[in-house]
């Protein structure tokens, strides 16, 4: 690699006059129990910096000339930086006298994803909660959260060169699961709906499954209102007419 890296934008050694050491990644910081969230969410932001290199191991220190080997060592103090100021102040006092941003990164990964199987097992039961007195979408998206994360704890194969089918079984039973958990805990007051849905031939999208139970939800919404503002004027067209025989009454007396 040249030094004409350091200038080239899409270069993972370029330093862009914003990235500097305050930047903090994400918005909630490492406190141990959301290791999975937080690590996702650092990986997310340093892919968007091209500085993903330095905490996966595939940028390693260059040798070649100075200035690109003292690029790669303000590239790595740079991400240290940003680590952190993503971790809480008891993580960061473990982890300050790390000399790589991949030494940190591994370090972080070893001690805290070792408490995958009780977090594992926490996804599970939550996946289990019933509708109650949420709305269908309030329902939806919790356990379109729980999901996620329970996603990525899930076995799938990376390499891309697998030629069978196992991913994508995989893939279509764990879709399967998920509108499972979904159409279990709804209420029984949509009832029809998911029995209509278990009829289909092919299990739809999860987001198409939500539409058409969302979908269900609002005409029963507009059926009440409408039906009570009817009741309504039903209710005053009638009082109206009982006033008006108990006036015509009395003025015939």
């Amino acid at each position: 690699m040249s030094n004409s890296a350091i200038e080239d934008v899409s270069s993972p050694y370029f330093l862009h006059h914003s990235d500097s050491p305050g930047i903090v990644l994400v918005l909630q910081p490492l406190i141990g129990d959301n290791y999975a969230s937080w690590s996702r969410a650092v990986r997310i932001a340093l892919s968007v910096k091209n500085k993903l290199g330095f905490i996966d191991g595939s940028i390693s220190i260059p040798e070649g000339t100075y200035s690109l080997c003292n690029s790669w060592i303000r590239n790595n103090s740079i991400v240290i930086a940003w680590i952190l100021n993503s971790v809480s102040k008891e993580i960061l006092a473990s982890v300050i006298f790390s000399q790589s941003a991949f030494e940190i990164w591994n370090d972080l990964k070893e001690r805290l994803q070792q408490r995958n199987g009780p977090r594992i097992f926490q996804l599970c039961e939550l996946m289990n909660h019933t509708q109650g007195q949420l709305s269908v979408s309030a329902y939806f998206t919790k356990l379109k959260i729980i999901w996620e994360e329970l996603s990525n704890y899930r076995l799938s194969c990376t390499c891309g060169k697998c030629s069978c089918e196992a991913n994508k079984e995989l893939a279509e039973n764990y879709h399967r699961e998920y509108v499972m958990s979904f159409l279990m805990g709804l209420n029984e007051s949509f009832s029809q709906v998911r029995g209509q849905i278990l009829l289909m031939d092919l299990i739809p999208p999860i987001n198409k499954v939500f539409a058409l139970v969302s979908q269900e939800e609002q005409q029963r919404q507009l059926t009440e209102i409408f039906g009570t503002s009817a009741q309504g004027a039903s209710m005053a067209f009638a009082v109206k007419n009982d006033q008006n025989r108990s006036n015509t009454g009395n003025r015939c007396r």
